[in-house]
């Protein structure tokens, strides 16, 4: 993933990648592969930050960073962000590390703020996402408001899935879908309606 972002930016490193995580896999290796392209002479060395999200009920990487821990407590997961929901996270320490070497922040946000977030990337930019999504779009807004991020920076959003996966989040707070049968006919007379 790191390696397409670069490609996509023009074989650049953006200056703030905000990334969910539930392991820390993810963020790790992102970090890595931009140490690789900029070792490799693709990109050019730049400071970057990479910054962590999780959701609320389930943060343990997110919580040490805000406590200046470099460890983490194990948590039992309650949050609608099922894919990220690992409590004890495998890569917790690395994503830490990561952080805090790149001057990176970590933060989480609640339930309603993942369906916020769902929703503003929905009507922002056409992009459907699952939980993991909003809990990426939700931390990213965070971090600007806070001042963490700079408005005027470069910043790159993980959306990692698409959000068919986990409807049964959403599903009691965007309207009731319409249902019809695979037919342009039904479709066509659904848009007159």
């Amino acid at each position: 993933m790191g390696f397409e972002i670069m490609e996509q930016l023009g074989w650049e490193i953006p200056k703030h990648t905000i990334v969910c995580m539930a392991s820390g896999s993810l963020l790790t290796k992102i970090h890595k592969s931009y140490q690789e392209f900029s070792k490799l002479g693709i990109v050019d060395d730049s400071k970057y930050h990479i910054h962590g999200a999780q959701a609320t009920g389930c943060s343990p990487i997110t919580a040490a960073h805000k406590s200046s821990l470099d460890f983490f407590k194990p948590v039992k997961p309650d949050t609608i962000a099922k894919s990220l929901a690992i409590g004890t996270p495998a890569d917790g320490f690395y994503a830490l590390k990561v952080m805090r070497e790149t001057a990176g922040h970590g933060d989480d946000v609640t339930d309603d703020e993942i369906r916020e977030g769902i929703r503003l990337l929905a009507e922002c930019e056409g992009i459907f996402a699952e939980t993991a999504g909003g809990v990426t779009v939700g931390v990213a807004k965070k971090l600007i408001a806070n001042g963490q991020i700079p408005k005027d920076d470069s910043a790159v959003l993980c959306i990692t899935g698409n959000g068919l996966k986990t409807l049964d989040a959403v599903a009691d707070h965007v309207g009731r879908a319409k249902e019809i049968r695979p037919s342009l006919r039904e479709f066509e007379a659904l848009l007159s309606n």
